[in-house]
This record gives structure tokens, C-alpha cells and sequence, in this order.
């Protein structure tokens, strides 16, 4: 595996989500990887993500769904045109659509492991599936359709 994440590749300019920016101090700091096929992210919820006590907040759980969902859909994108992660121009992908369905509440007293699996890429849509699990137990599935943004809204962005 590259000890390098997905997320590390992104430009300073993209690099400041919540989710899984970087340079985002107070936010998640959600780092995607290679697996094979799969791309596999790890989180450490902290007490203060609570929903009801002992258990996650359902805000987290769609939101790590969602920033491992686009940082593989952009890795898939660099993939499916062969270039490496980092090469110019950048690839950077948002959020066209998030659906999550949650399955069991996820405990707060462990690691949360994500899978996702690259689904259509068509253009610049890539649908992407992720199953988060907390322990073994499968705990909820999202599916994002994400949407590479063009070089004019990259410029609009990038110094």
C-alpha cells in the first residue's frame, strides 16, 4: 500500500474540507488508500461525536461516507485515464449526490473503517459505494455520485 493518501495529492487550494482536507486542523483529516480494487479509509470517533450516548452521530457517519466517496472517486478518475495521483491538471471531485442508509448504530468506542468500491464512470461522474463498518458489524452503505469539477472552476480557485 502507498503510505500516501488520496487526500495528500490534493492542491493547497482543495485541500481545507472539514472531511478530509490536510490543512484543515479542526476537521476529520480522513485519509483514503488503495486496497486492490477497493479503496479503504480508518477513523477514531472522539467522545464528542456522540448522537445518543455510547453511539455515533449520524452527521459523522454521512460525512465520512461522503469525503472517502469523492477523494476515491477522484483517485478512480486518475486511474481510468492513467496518470498518477497529483499529476497535472488536478482532478478534484464533489458531491453530485449522497444517499446513506443506515443499517445498525455504529458504536463510539471504536475504529470506523470504510470500503468503497468504484461503481459507473462516465465523463466526469464517477458513482461510488462505501460500507461503513464499526468493529465487524456493517453499519451503514452510502452511495455518491461524484462530479469532477472543470478547469474553469479549478481556476477560479487555484493562485
Amino acid at each position: 500500500m502507498n503510505d500516501k493518501a488520496f487526500q495528500d495529492y490534493y492542491p493547497d487550494d482543495f485541500n481545507h474540507c472539514y472531511g478530509c482536507g490536510g490543512l484543515n486542523e479542526n476537521g476529520h483529516q480522513l485519509k483514503s488508500h488503495w486496497e486492490g480494487e477497493k479503496a479503504v479509509a480508518k477513523f477514531t470517533p472522539k467522545p464528542y461525536h456522540t448522537s445518543l450516548p455510547g453511539y455515533v452521530y449520524g452527521g459523522l457517519i454521512a460525512s465520512l461516507i461522503d469525503c472517502h466517496s469523492t477523494g476515491t472517486a477522484s483517485a478512480a478518475l486518475y486511474r481510468d485515464q492513467n496518470r498518477p495521483l497529483g499529476s497535472e491538471p488536478p482532478i478534484r471531485c464533489v458531491t453530485a449526490s449522497l444517499n446513506v442508509s443506515y443499517l445498525r448504530p455504529a458504536p463510539l468506542d471504536g475504529e470506523i473503517i470504510l470500503h468503497a468500491t468504484v461503481g459507473n464512470i462516465e465523463g466526469n461522474r464517477v458513482t461510488i459505494r462505501t460500507d461503513l463498518f464499526a468493529g465487524n458489524e456493517l453499519c451503514a452503505k452510502g452511495e455518491v455520485v461524484a462530479v469532477a469539477v472543470g478547469e474553469k472552476w479549478l481556476a477560479r480557485w487555484m493562485k
